[in-house]
């Protein structure tokens, strides 16, 4: 605590040109990292309690004495404070503030625009204003159910518009009454729109009157002896009634709802979120966010609020198993952001109560099992420190395995574990750059791990921060820890442990071998708990490889020559390949067979052709 003045009097001397307005500050070390983002309706007041050490807990003592300097933005109004100190907690990641800790991007149902016949499809990422969205969604699961269920009801289609474009005869989609096949006219625009309508009807919950028209349609088609359209609206009535079955967790009252519990024991955080739109369950997700033992349910409740709908739009009510701090300003808060009323409840009887009841015995159920994993995780990482000679329980493991077919599509890939599991935040993938002979895994490992310890040691030189591991974990034999050790030499970090494992003769689970500096290739008893440590890491790095590699080259498979002609579209792709059959035969074709093409004209021929024979001049 011998620098603890040195901190105060940065913090004093701040104190002399800071104003009184609302706004947000930021307490940074010597390095300029962040230790501490705060918001205040008045900043001079709010940051001078923090000369006052005798009042403050332990931990922002230790947070003073680290003070470097502060920086101030001022706002307009304490709710917009709030709104900006959501965003620097997130993006900077201050250790001394209640961290959300959830960066997944969590999905939504999209229903494309400008179409004729619109396609409904999961999305991720950045929103289109033209497109319409429902959401979101707690998984993917999730939000495959409700495409699934939407199928059922409003056979609209889901397939990419370059299938769409180019399909010739319904798909099984069709087959299975999962849709009503616009790509080969079975139904009209005019039809189809219909369905678009009832299908963002029953996404807002709208769905008591279109019950009523499915059942008169389809026994007015029964009176017309329409017998198939009869049955086929018969279909879509039963799936309208399988897909609005409420229980204790979908309460159709809450209309467009987020459900949210919080459990706290052990020093550690659970915070369970139910989202709930138009009347119906999208899933829950459990978030564990960063706290200390001294930070109140009332203080992580506000922290979790304000990040959580920082980088999405809050729903008319949020439920509460605790009051959150300040919850009257959190309200104005998410009331500006999302320009319409928000309320924030803490629901004491009925039905609401009942589903934040719910909410919070998953919370606590889902803490309770993350800290008995925790727990066995230790006793394994501490059982691992000791069977590779570390100095200290390994708190970040790397692994790394490459995956490629003769070369092609080359990936390698780093899979990390810690005191939690498994931490997939931090994975990584590294496409092959370099020219490299095909199958030679030994290049692609030292590219992975020149390119990993590289940036590395460019963005922390001194090694400081926490993406640092305790232990690199190979997947192969004796040749490949030469090539990680060699390339670990060039760096200067001979000091990072290195492990190898690699499968017996017969590749058999159980019978690996482990190599590592300085000792003999050495096996485990085949129930040997680091062992099956071990070969997790290995298998989950070995999957990660595996599905990556697939990945790239399915987008290989699924492109063509024809989509990067300037000009050429998805109507007039689709009638070059079934004109010449392939993208080889596009190829191929002369300048008149190319204008011979339905719906190719002169012009789009010359731009093909001179396309795939570059230098060769046509004639005028």
């Amino acid at each position: 605590m011998e620098i603890l003045p040195t901190g105060v009097t940065v913090i004093e001397t701040a104190l002399e040109t800071m104003p009184g307005n609302p706004g947000v500050y930021r307490m940074l070390d010597a390095k300029g990292e962040a230790l501490y983002v705060g918001k205040a309706r008045n900043l001079k007041k709010r940051v001078v309690s923090y000369t006052q050490i005798s009042r403050l807990p332990e931990r922002l003592r230790r947070m003073v004495a680290d003070t470097a300097t502060m920086e101030i933005l001022t706002t307009h109004t304490e709710a917009e404070a709030l709104l900006l100190e959501a965003n620097l907690i997130k993006r900077l990641k201050p250790r001394y503030n209640i961290l959300l800790r959830d960066d997944k991007t969590y999905p939504w149902l999209m229903l494309t625009a400008g179409q004729d016949f619109p396609r409904l499809t999961k999305h991720r990422g950045a929103q289109e204003k033209a497109n319409r969205y429902w959401g979101p969604f707690a998984s993917v699961w999730a939000v495959n159910q409700t495409v699934q269920a939407l199928q059922r009801v409003f056979l609209l289609r889901t397939c990419a518009d370059t299938v769409f474009a180019n399909r010739t005869r319904p798909c099984l989609l069709f087959q299975i009454k999962r849709c009503c096949a616009p790509c080969v006219g079975r139904v009209s625009q005019e039809e189809y729109a219909a369905l678009v309508v009832q299908a963002m009807d029953f996404l807002k919950g709208k769905t008591g009157p279109m019950q009523k028209d499915l059942v008169a349609a389809m026994q007015q088609a029964a009176e017309k002896l329409e017998f198939e359209r009869a049955a086929s609206l018969r279909d879509r009535i039963r799936g309208l009634a399988y897909v609005q079955g409420n229980d204790v967790i979908n309460p159709a009252s809450l209309g467009d709802a987020d459900v949210v519990a919080l459990h706290q024991q052990a020093g550690q955080a659970c915070v369970q979120v139910f989202f709930i739109r138009g009347g119906r369950n999208n899933g829950n997700r459990s978030v564990f966010p960063a706290t200390s033992k001294e930070d109140s349910p009332q203080a992580v409740m506000a922290a979790f609020i304000a990040q959580f709908y920082d980088d999405k739009p809050p729903p008319t009510q949020i439920l509460l198993n605790h009051v959150a701090e300040e919850q009257s300003l959190l309200e104005d808060a998410l009331s500006l952001k999302a320009e319409r009323r928000v309320h924030i409840l803490v629901p004491q009887r009925g039905e609401k109560a009942d589903v934040v009841a719910h909410a919070a015995t998953n919370a606590r159920q889902a803490l309770e099992r993350k800290l008995a994993e925790t727990a066995g995780q230790g006793k394994l990482l501490a059982a691992t420190a000791e069977l590779f000679g570390l100095t200290d329980t390994p708190r970040r493991i790397e692994t790394y395995d490459n995956s490629h077919i003769m070369g092609t599509n080359a990936y390698g890939v780093m899979v990390v574990a810690g005191p939690e599991g498994a931490m997939k935040s931090a994975y990584r993938k590294f496409g092959i750059k370099s020219v490299i002979a095909p199958g030679d895994d030994f290049a692609m490992m030292r590219e992975v791990l020149q390119r990993r310890f590289g940036r590395a040691l460019e963005e922390d030189p001194d090694r400081s921060g926490e993406t640092w591991p305790d232990l690199v974990l190979i997947d192969g034999g004796a040749g490949q820890l030469s090539a990680a050790r060699g390339v670990m030499a060039d760096l200067g970090l001979e000091d990072i442990p290195l492990v190898a494992i690699a499968k017996g003769p017969d590749r058999d689970a159980g019978r690996e071998w482990f190599y590592t500096e300085g000792r003999e290739p050495f096996q485990l008893p085949p129930r040997d708990p680091v062992l099956y440590f071990m070969q997790r890491l290995r298998d989950e790095a070995h999957r990660f490889a595996i599905t990556t590699h697939r990945a790239a080259r399915s987008r290989k498979m699924t492109t063509s020559e024809l989509d990067d002609v300037p000009g050429i579209g998805a109507a007039r792709k689709k009638a070059l390949l079934l004109h010449f059959g392939s993208a080889r035969g596009v190829k191929g074709a002369g300048l008149k067979d190319l204008e011979a093409v339905t719906g190719i004209n002169r012009a789009t021929a010359r731009a093909v052709y001179a396309f795939f024979h570059p230098g060769v001049r046509m004639d005028e």
